[in-house]
């Protein structure tokens, strides 16, 4: 098996707002009907590269309005439990996070609406991608620098790898199962749940797996 490299790749984040807000929960599921896929992908995946340090009671910014502006928390709770890694196209979890409002409104009387709090501003961003750190060939290579590497090199290779060509596999995975044969340890990582975590702990499960494969005895 020939063997390939594999560049670490961080980014930055162009932010775009974007001429749509909402006051309400109905003007929010109005807006998420007609804002670009971009601007879903940004409240939604990208609330994770936001919040890399941490890990937040909310798991997008939709959520996060309702809960802390609109004060609704059975909605923000509904829409929280949304994963958007579960989703391979962005305009499924669109349906899923307007139906989900829809859903909500039918039980209501009257829509919640902002009353002491802030208007949802819609933004989309772009990824810049800055490569990090020389080409791997061996998993020993890897893990070194995985484990320095700036954090926002996960989400390029764990998150945003899968919105961007729209499959369950991450870069990780996909490297080590096609170009090191690493079958059973890429299977482990793409099991990794992604949601309502953080960048780091998600650094720390991989940098374990990878520890204990490198500690396999080889045949």
């Amino acid at each position: 098996m020939s063997v390939h490299t594999f560049q670490f790749v961080g980014c930055v984040e162009v932010r775009q707002a974007l001429d749509r807000r909402a006051l309400d929960e109905r003007e929010l599921m109005d807006r998420l009907e007609e804002v670009p896929a971009g601007s879903i992908a940004y409240h939604t995946h990208g609330y994770f590269l936001r919040h890399r340090p941490f890990t937040t009671p909310y798991g997008n910014d939709f959520a996060a309005w309702v809960a802390v502006h609109v004060r609704d928390q059975a909605l923000a709770e509904r829409l929280a439990v949304i994963n958007p890694f579960e989703f391979t196209d962005v305009e499924d979890l669109r349906e899923e996070l307007t139906s989900t409002i829809h859903d909500h409104l039918l039980r209501l009387s009257s829509v919640p609406q902002v009353e002491f709090g802030e208007p949802f501003y819609f933004q989309q961003s772009h990824l810049v991608e800055v490569p990090l750190g020389p080409a791997c060939t061996t998993l020993a290579e890897f893990r070194a620098q995985l484990g320095e590497v700036e954090s926002s090199a996960i989400y390029v290779h764990m998150v945003e790898a899968r919105t961007r060509l729209g499959r369950r596999s991450d870069d990780f995975a996909e490297w080590l199962r096609t170009s090191l044969g690493l079958a059973d340890l890429a299977e482990r990582i793409e099991r990794i749940d992604t949601y309502m975590t953080s960048l780091e702990r998600v650094r720390a499960r991989i940098l374990s797996l990878v520890d204990a494969a490198l500690a396999e005895p080889r045949s």
